[in-house]
């Protein structure tokens, strides 16, 4: 690599200034987009709870000098829609303001989960056309690229994942699976991607647990919840790693708790974590993401006629998410 005071006069070193520029640029554009929508928030709450005030008065003078009963009758019924209109329609803003600002990270996120990797291929794709470098130094290069082709694959995956539980709700290509066994095979293939030993990723669950820890289900869409609870778990433990994936069975019940001493969730925000492109935290927005791994999750378990719940003491304080699903036959 050139020495940090040449690099500016590389493209590749321009490109990375210029990705570092825009990150910091885009971040605050979002920050200020999510003031102003906090201010009309504001705003419409205010709005609604004078109009109601003023409807209040009104209907107050009007039954003071009103005699007529019908006049009285019908008055109170125009001013209760009146009301009752007013809280609809805040309620309803309120909501879309909140939608739009979820959208917005949500395409912020998605942008840089794309932008970032593909400045970094291209980055060091440019080093190897305009420089020669050992071939240790080569080989590494190549170990970065495909480590950020993964990570372009993923975020596209994620996307296309959350489109299709969304459309899907049929049962289709479902057959009865082993989840001890399913758990067993995502634990091991999470172990190899984030490179962690046994002591840092274990797996618990007695023999009963394995023989009767049978749903039905589509095995694709399971594996694909076991790993995003992984992920998720090992991508917000940023201090260490210290997961544990136990299964449990009842007699009507799978379950399977996966649980981290990672950044934790605020108590407030527990079940808002399942909603889509929804990332809650300060210390969690600091992690990469797309803000679709757990309403996947959450998706996927409740096709399956089964759920998924939260628990955390707060943040900093870890997380366990417990997917529960009906055993086979009961």
């Amino acid at each position: 690599m050139l020495p940090a005071g040449q690099q500016s006069h590389w493209p590749a070193g321009q490109m990375l200034h210029e990705l570092l520029l825009w990150q910091r640029t885009r971040y605050t554009q979002l920050a200020m987009q999510i003031t102003t929508r906090r201010n009309a928030i504001a705003f419409f709450i205010v709005l609604c709870s004078t109009l109601v005030a003023i409807a209040i008065g009104l209907n107050i003078y009007w039954i003071i000098q009103w005699r007529s009963v019908v006049s009285l009758v019908v008055g109170i019924v125009l001013f209760a829609l009146i009301i009752a209109g007013l809280i609809l329609n805040t309620i309803f803003l309120v909501r879309e303001i909140r939608r739009n600002e979820q959208h917005d990270s949500f395409i912020n996120a998605v942008t840089h989960e794309l932008k970032t990797p593909i400045a970094s291929l291209r980055l060091y794709l440019e080093t190897l056309q305009t420089r020669d470098v050992s071939e240790a130094k080569r080989q590494e290069f190549y170990r970065i690229m495909h480590k950020d082709a993964d990570r372009l694959t993923e975020t596209v995956e994620q996307v296309l994942r959350a489109a299709e539980v969304v459309q899907t709700r049929k049962e289709r290509n479902w057959s009865p699976v082993n989840m001890a066994e399913l758990l067993d095979e995502c634990v091991e293939i999470a172990r190899q991607r984030h490179q962690l030993g046994p002591e840092a990723l274990a797996c618990m669950h007695d023999e009963h647990a394995r023989d009767a820890a049978m749903v039905m289900g589509d095995v694709e869409e399971l594996r694909t919840t076991l790993t995003n609870l992984l992920d998720n778990a090992v991508k917000y433990s940023p201090e260490g790693v210290y997961v544990t994936a136990q299964l449990l069975s009842t007699d009507n019940e799978v379950l399977i708790r996966v649980s981290d001493q990672g950044v934790g969730i605020p108590t407030a925000d527990l079940k808002r974590v399942f909603k889509r492109f929804y990332r809650t935290g300060r210390s969690r927005n600091k992690v990469k993401g797309t803000g679709l791994g757990l309403f996947i999750v959450k998706s996927i378990a409740r096709k399956h006629h089964g759920d998924v719940m939260a628990e955390s003491a707060g943040e900093g304080r870890g997380a366990t998410f417990t997917l529960h699903l009906p055993r086979l036959g009961k």
